[in-house]
């Protein structure tokens, strides 16, 4: 498979990218004698324009630093390998010298996962792409990291098949980077997140040496030794290669739309369809606020869009399911355009960056809590977010759904006033998080960690983080990859 496909960047930098100023602490130095043994190593790049868009992601704080000619962090060097071999001898020297590496490839995540905060070598995986081998009988398809959504489901057409991962940042995220961040595309009542998606990995560790994990499609040998990377963003390993479960394609469909008058009570009908073990594709409930803004809605009314593809049969079930709860809840039907009027505008970000242009303070944050805390998670976030200074708005969506529990997105900006914009959006960042790690919810549902939640892992994990710390310690133990990452 060949590909064009690179990554970009929200907002281009004020005054250019080779002249952008660094805001963080002096990064690691490299000796020459190291760049030159780098340079025979695989292809790499050394010039300013070059290393600071290579450290860069969309992480909204570096899209405001942007505006004001300004990065996080620069590489001093972006390397390019094309195989894990030249991994693995990337790696192994880096290692050798204690120089810190973070592995990129699309640069779409929102936490700054793949700023080197420390500088040092960016790992660029975008030339290691394509999909080597589809297993048409199993349905198991093996592929590089470096492979952009949309190559994959193309390669994937001709078999009828489908991963059926499909996040926002679909058209600009790579395979690697759904996995090192745990994301979830927006089908995932369906198909489940990348962790349910991944048979087996090949992993890169800090020493250099190659491990392959289990491919069979269960197992009772000890720990998943897969599920250690996954999440990991890349601080305990480089994921090299993977092996996705994929499904067949079909081509029926339901779609309809409905409201409710509360959010609570669309929680509620989501929670009685997931519970009878119906599982449309797309299950979307806003509140009122975004009911509005995004549906034509009135402000009283809380929408909800359902999607569903699967076999025929799958779907006329879930079909009758979906509607006899809604009876029973008194649901009002709308109009089902609005789930195609999603479909075409789903992956927009372009009011993000305008918002940004304007001097605003924006930022989504998801979270995932059992179905009984999300309405209490909801109100206290909410009231948080409001309660800062300058905040304008504070609104949710709830975009994904599973047996036991839900996602809730948050949508908040502000306008800093006589604060700094960096104290205003600490400040929503510590309130918002703070209350929903309060009211019973986890740290992140897909966006990550990154380097803007590190902050919280310690008191989000509590005892957990002596595991954390305990993989980082043996697989990992002069502390080169994507340092500063995960709370480590």
């Amino acid at each position: 498979m060949t590909s064009d496909r690179q990554p970009t960047s929200p907002i281009e930098i004020e005054g250019g990218a080779a002249n952008a100023r660094v805001r963080s602490a002096q990064a690691t130095q490299l000796t020459s004698d190291f760049v030159d043994h780098l340079m025979t190593l695989c292809a790499v790049s050394t010039d300013l324009a070059t290393t600071t868009e290579a450290s860069r992601d969309w992480w909204p704080h570096d899209m405001h630093w942007a505006l004001e000619g300004m990065v996080t962090q620069r590489a001093s060097i972006v390397c390019r390998p094309t195989d894990t071999e030249e991994v693995s001898r990337v790696i192994e020297l880096c290692n050798l010298h204690r120089v810190p590496v973070t592995a990129a490839a699309g640069r779409s995540g929102v936490s700054g996962g793949s700023i080197p905060i420390h500088g040092g070598v960016i790992l660029d995986m975008c030339s290691m792409h394509g999909v080597v081998s589809v297993d048409e009988e199993s349905g198991v398809v093996e592929v590089l990291p470096g492979t952009f959504g949309p190559d994959l489901e193309s390669h994937l057409e001709p078999f009828r098949l489908t991963v059926g991962h499909f996040p926002q940042s679909f058209d600009i995220s790579t395979v690697g980077g759904w996995i090192a961040c745990r994301g979830a595309g927006q089908y995932s009542t369906r198909h489940g997140k990348i962790e349910d998606m991944v048979v087996a990995l090949e992993v890169v560790l800090a020493d250099g040496t190659v491990v392959r994990t289990s491919n069979a499609p269960a197992g009772a040998d000890g720990p998943d030794r897969a599920r250690v990377f996954i999440g990991s963003e890349g601080t305990l390993g480089i994921v090299t290669r993977a092996w996705l479960r994929a499904h067949p394609r079909h081509a029926d469909q339901w779609r309809s739309a409905w409201s409710f008058g509360s959010f609570d009570d669309g929680i509620e009908a989501c929670r009685r369809i997931i519970r009878a073990g119906a599982t449309p594709a797309v299950l979307r409930l806003y509140d009122e606020k975004e009911s509005q803004r995004s549906h034509g809605g009135d402000g009283t009314r809380s929408y909800l869009l359902v999607l569903d593809e699967a076999h025929k049969e799958l779907v006329a079930a879930t079909k009758r399911l979906v509607e006899g709860e809604f009876a029973s809840l008194s649901a009002r039907r709308e109009d089902d355009h609005l789930v195609e009027k999603w479909r075409s505008h789903r992956n927009d970000t372009s009011g993000l960056q305008a918002l940004t242009r304007k001097g605003f303070v924006i930022d989504t944050m998801e979270v995932a809590a059992p179905w009984s805390r999300l309405r209490q998670v909801r109100r206290d976030v909410v009231v948080a977010f409001e309660s800062v200074p300058g905040c304008r708005l504070a609104s949710c969506h709830l975009s994904h759904s599973y047996i036991d529990g839900a996602c809730l997105y948050f949508t908040f900006a502000a306008t800093p006033g006589d604060a700094t914009f960096d104290a205003t959006y600490e400040a929503l960042w510590n309130a918002g998080q703070r209350a929903a790690l309060r009211a019973g919810a986890n740290l992140s549902h897909h966006h990550g960690v990154g380097l803007n939640r590190s902050r919280f892992m310690d008191e989000a994990l509590g005892s957990e983080m002596v595991v954390l710390r305990a993989l980082k310690s043996s697989l990992d133990p002069n502390g080169i990859l994507n340092p500063g990452k995960l709370g480590l």
